[in-house]
């Protein structure tokens, strides 16, 4: 039986192209997204369409690092993050706007848009499978899709008010191009403080790159001017296997053992620090 199309992805219709074609429309086909020329994609049965083929440049979460991610963001120890990535947002565009979150993850940022703007409507892209199951049912009006942000994005030209890059690879041309004139892209990284009692207790934890901010304005620099920059600071507490559950979700679970994590040695607090820009485009 074909899976119907859900309302957010009928919403976000207009903002694709064929991946295969670029210039042509989707249109929804039994159960699927169809161009004129007949290249076909799938809508799978959790929400999302599946419009990535081909070799992947990054693997994305897999279905462990999902399920961490989904617990420990719904204990709310990052939502102050997701406030000030709404706020930066929000402050420039209207209550109709349209939000693109590339890297989406399990679509937790970008509903925390959407919540802020109760006309707006949005689009998830992100690599892995597991985590566009829970980004396609993160909010009534956010859509989800399978893509390579290294790749030129599945979208027509200047159709977002909003892009949002949290934690995640960046592709500055293409943020560009699909952006509005008078859009904003936020971005979202750590500081070298960020979850550093895990670093320090940890062996494998990912360290952050001091000349991370100089390679980010190197990379934006081109295509975007910054417009404010907010440091989000704090201290939380983590509660039963929090602690766990933030390591398996970050890229350092692929360099971490499980000897590592099991070995009572977890902190009960860690420092949240990170820097959250808002950009316009040159």
């Amino acid at each position: 039986m074909p899976v119907s199309l859900s309302p957010a992805l009928e919403l976000s219709l207009d903002l694709l192209r064929c991946p295969t074609c670029r210039a042509r429309r989707l249109r929804p086909d039994r159960g699927a997204l169809r161009c004129p020329a007949t290249h076909t994609f799938d809508i799978a049965r959790h929400g999302y369409v599946s419009l990535l083929t081909g070799t992947r440049a990054t693997s994305g979460d897999d279905t462990a690092m999902a399920q961490a991610r989904d617990r420990f963001l719904s204990a709310g120890r990052y939502a102050p993050i997701r406030e000030a990535v709404a706020r930066l947002a929000a402050d420039s565009v209207s209550e109709q706007a349209t939000v693109v979150d590339v890297g989406c993850g399990t679509g937790y940022y970008l509903a925390g848009v959407l919540d802020r703007l109760p006309g707006a409507r949005g689009l998830g892209l992100d690599t892995s499978v597991r985590a566009l199951r829970s980004a396609a049912r993160a909010h009534a009006r956010a859509a989800a899709a399978t893509w390579d942000v290294f790749r030129p994005f599945p979208l027509a030209d200047a159709v977002a008010d909003v892009v949002l890059d949290v934690f995640s690879p960046r592709n500055p041309a293409e943020f560009h191009r699909v952006l509005r004139p008078a859009g904003r892209l936020v971005v979202v990284r750590p500081t070298g403080r960020h979850l550093a009692e895990l670093r320090g207790r940890v062996p494998g934890m990912v360290t952050v790159d001091p000349a991370k901010e100089q390679r980010l304005h190197r990379a934006l620099a081109p295509f975007f001017e910054a417009v404010v920059t907010e440091q989000v600071e704090y201290s939380t507490a983590l509660a039963g296997p929090e602690a766990l559950d933030l390591v398996s979700m970050t890229p350092s679970a692929r360099h971490v053992s499980r000897a590592d994590l099991d070995d009572g040695l977890l902190p009960d607090q860690v420092t949240v620090s990170v820097l959250a820009t808002a950009y316009r485009p040159r």
